[in-house]
């Protein structure tokens, strides 16, 4: 049976560059996303918001914060790695953020607007960089040393991993 948690496939994790080519690619991936979000949600009432994209996994809704929680959180390490010799970050329960009541019950317009607007100024940032600030890096606690490349790796896959949630349920549920 499939795995719905993984509907595109789990991330790739290694570290290394990435070409120009694949930078370019990826952070059209990130760009892509408050438009695919959008439109994964398009006509859904309060009711499929509610819905857990599997059994035991967020609402629909819970789906939409997070994304907005973690691409706020990706933004803010990005030019914390560009700013700071190899900094340390704070890493975040991301289910218990998703439990609290801004995630549960807030509008999803409100992340939505949220993701546009936040993806508008990180792609600024992603498209700026020069090949060697590529090399910047930063400390995860829990995942160690992470670069920059690695970092867009990461996001360019977890924006089109939630959407596939949503638009995999779709599917599944005929909505």
């Amino acid at each position: 049976m499939e795995d719905l948690r993984f509907p595109i496939g789990k991330p790739n994790r290694t570290p290394g560059p990435n070409t120009p080519e694949q930078r370019k690619n990826m952070i059209e991936a990130i760009a892509a996303v408050p438009e695919d979000l959008k439109q994964a949600v398009t006509g859904l009432n309060g009711k499929q918001l509610d819905t857990p994209y599997r059994e035991g996994g967020w609402t629909v809704r819970q789906v939409i914060h997070h994304l907005a929680d973690s691409h706020m959180n990706a933004y803010v390490r990005c030019k914390l790695a560009l700013t700071e010799d190899n900094p340390t970050i704070k890493p975040y329960d991301e289910a218990a953020w998703a439990e609290l009541a801004d995630s549960r019950v807030t509008p999803i317009d409100v992340s939505l607007t949220l993701v546009d607007t936040l993806h508008a100024r990180w792609v600024v940032l992603l498209r700026s960089l020069k090949a060697e600030e590529w090399d910047r890096t930063l400390m995860h606690p829990e995942a160690g040393q992470m670069g920059l490349d690695q970092i867009l790796r990461l996001y360019a896959w977890h924006g089109k991993h939630h959407v596939a949630h949503i638009t995999e349920l779709r599917k599944r549920n005929q909505w």
